[in-house]
């Protein structure tokens, strides 16, 4: 019999950095991540009757719900933008963020028997979530687009702002904050899980203050003591910069956007940490 050889191919251990996004690991296992997003894709309108039109079903509702609340028996103005179209931006803006939130508040609960069996860079699960996300977005900013062609062949007077190319940093704002928040909750929960029940209505408050459902404006001139709340809210300046570089409405701050940028980026490496920190321990408390 030959020599067995005691080299050590290859060590399976916890990541040893807290703040460590090893991005060649990833690259790696880029097939399970794909696997990851198609079995979200799939699996969640499997059994339903309309299936992949809850995508469109959701954002429509949502705002013909908020044009009646809002802006019909409220009386909140949207300038020259039809209402309807108004809300229908700021639900698609505000549910991308919010189901990258919800949608990686429960990793490690959601996916423990996977992670207490097979070795994989534990992150990909959270980063597969998003990319689901972006998918439904991407759905939704398609409706966007025909209701505004819609209105155009209308006659209404509405386009975009120059402001348009910033679109794609928009979306990685809500990504990172929505992810950010997520590790963190998914984290935290892993020895409270109190506040896993508390994720939903804390989204849905979140909402009310994040300008979704009325321009930023509106929040000064009618309740002016209270303003403060939303204008340092830095995700209230990102549906409205949202809707400033898509309808050319509302209010645009570079320093805001900034702010909310930044914001973003320490919201995700927050959650990063815990998240790296919560990987070496939650096998033995969940």
């Amino acid at each position: 019999m030959g020599k067995v050889s005691n080299q050590v191919h290859y060590r399976i251990t916890p990541k040893r950095k807290l703040l460590d996004l090893n991005f060649p690991e990833i690259w790696k296992y880029r097939d399970l991540l794909f696997l990851f997003v198609r079995r979200d894709i799939i699996t969640v309108y499997k059994q339903t009757i309309l299936g992949p039109l809850w995508y469109l079903i959701q954002p429509l509702l949502t705002a013909l719900t908020f044009t009646l609340v809002f802006n019909n028996i409220a009386e909140i103005p949207t300038g020259k933008v039809p209402p309807f179209l108004f809300n229908l931006v700021g639900i698609t803006a505000w549910n991308y963020f919010s189901q990258c939130l919800t949608g990686t508040s429960n990793i490690f609960r959601a996916n423990a028997e996977i992670f207490g069996k097979v070795y994989f860079p534990r992150i990909i699960t959270p980063i597969a979530s998003v990319i689901t996300m972006l998918f439904k977005f991407g759905i939704q900013l398609g409706i966007v687009i025909v209701v505004y062609i819609f209105l155009l062949s209308g006659g209404f007077h509405i386009h975009p702002n120059l402001k348009l190319f910033l679109l794609p940093v928009y979306i990685l704002i809500m990504a990172l904050s929505g992810l950010g928040l997520g590790l963190i909750v998914s984290s935290v929960t892993i020895k409270y899980r109190d506040f896993g029940f508390l994720v939903g209505f804390a989204v849905s408050l979140l909402l009310y203050i994040s300008a979704v459902p009325y321009p930023l404006k509106e929040v000064e001139n009618k309740i002016p003591e209270y303003a403060w709340i939303v204008n340092y809210n830095p995700l209230a300046h990102v549906m409205e910069g949202f809707r400033y570089i898509i309808l050319n409405t509302g209010t645009f701050n570079w320093a805001w956007f900034v702010f909310s940028f930044v914001f973003s980026i320490i919201l995700f490496l927050t959650g990063l940490v815990l998240f790296n920190r919560s990987e070496k321990i939650f096998i033995d408390t969940v």
